[in-house]
């Protein structure tokens, strides 16, 4: 992967979507990306939501810091991130295993990227909820009591770096080409967005196939019995798997926030 098509992938899953060829200042990236996800998600959040609340709600001043500290961070945040692949395990990377992952078709690729990735997701989340010192690290981003688009923003510097490094590794070495990191890191930074929105869609039976606003909300709910639930951020298999899955009938979270 070459450096410029890993900034452009990087930068994705840090927190936008870049434009293939557009060198963009870290503020004007601020103000773009603030832009064009607050013209999507406002009026769609007003005219379906799940819970009525004001577009400047409570912590809304706390979500926009965070959201303007890591967009003007974002180099920073893409070069720790690629750091321990790119330099400590480039030796690694099987060329026969990277030539044969490269050549098949991109939406194989994405597919096996979901896969393969929510593992790696799944892994490191849960080890935030369990290891006290990263607990105190991801619960800035549990500390929200009210869930919206911009919510997905409230996350400390470390809980990035860390997922997003993690998340790296297995794609690095696995050998998947460029415009298939690239589309599935737009993806990404799209899906963390839609997964916070203060949105009342339903998806029925698809809901036990991928994760849904629904199912990510229990993971952030102050109800006991939701509590270390729902790990997963594609795929809620995986959190079947492990034994941490929970999406009780057609029923939403009580409250959100970190219980005491």
């Amino acid at each position: 992967m070459s450096g410029k098509s890993a900034t452009l992938v990087w930068m994705a899953i840090a927190g936008g979507v870049c434009l293939p060829g557009s060198e963009l200042l870290a503020l004007d990236w601020f103000l773009l990306d603030l832009f064009v996800l607050a013209a999507v998600y406002v009026p769609v959040e007003r005219l379906f939501p799940r819970v009525p609340q004001p577009i400047v709600r409570d912590g809304f001043a706390t979500d926009l810091v965070h959201f303007f500290v890591n967009h003007v961070l974002v180099h920073l945040i893409l070069l720790l991130a690629m750091l321990p692949a790119t330099t400590l395990l480039g030796w690694a990377r099987y060329e026969p295993l990277v030539r044969r992952v490269a050549s098949q078709t991109l939406v194989l690729q994405i597919a096996e990227m979901v896969v393969v990735a929510d593992v790696f997701q799944y892994g490191i989340h849960r080890l935030f909820h369990r290891v006290p010192l990263l607990w105190r690290i991801h619960a800035v981003h549990h500390s929200s009591k009210q869930l919206d688009w911009l919510a997905a923003s409230r996350l400390h510097l470390v809980d990035i770096v860390t997922v997003r490094a993690v998340t790296f590794v297995p794609l690095f070495l696995g050998g998947f080409s460029d415009a298939a990191i690239r589309t599935y890191a737009v993806c990404v930074a799209a899906a963390g967005v839609f997964l916070h929105a203060n949105v009342c869609f339903r998806f029925g039976a698809l809901e036990k196939v991928v994760v849904t606003p629904r199912y990510h909300a229990f993971h952030h709910a102050a109800d006991a019995e939701a509590l270390d639930k729902n790990f997963a951020f594609h795929l809620p298999v995986i959190d079947r798997i492990f034994g941490t899955h929970y999406l009780p009938g057609e029923a939403w979270p009580k409250r959100y926030g970190i219980d005491g």
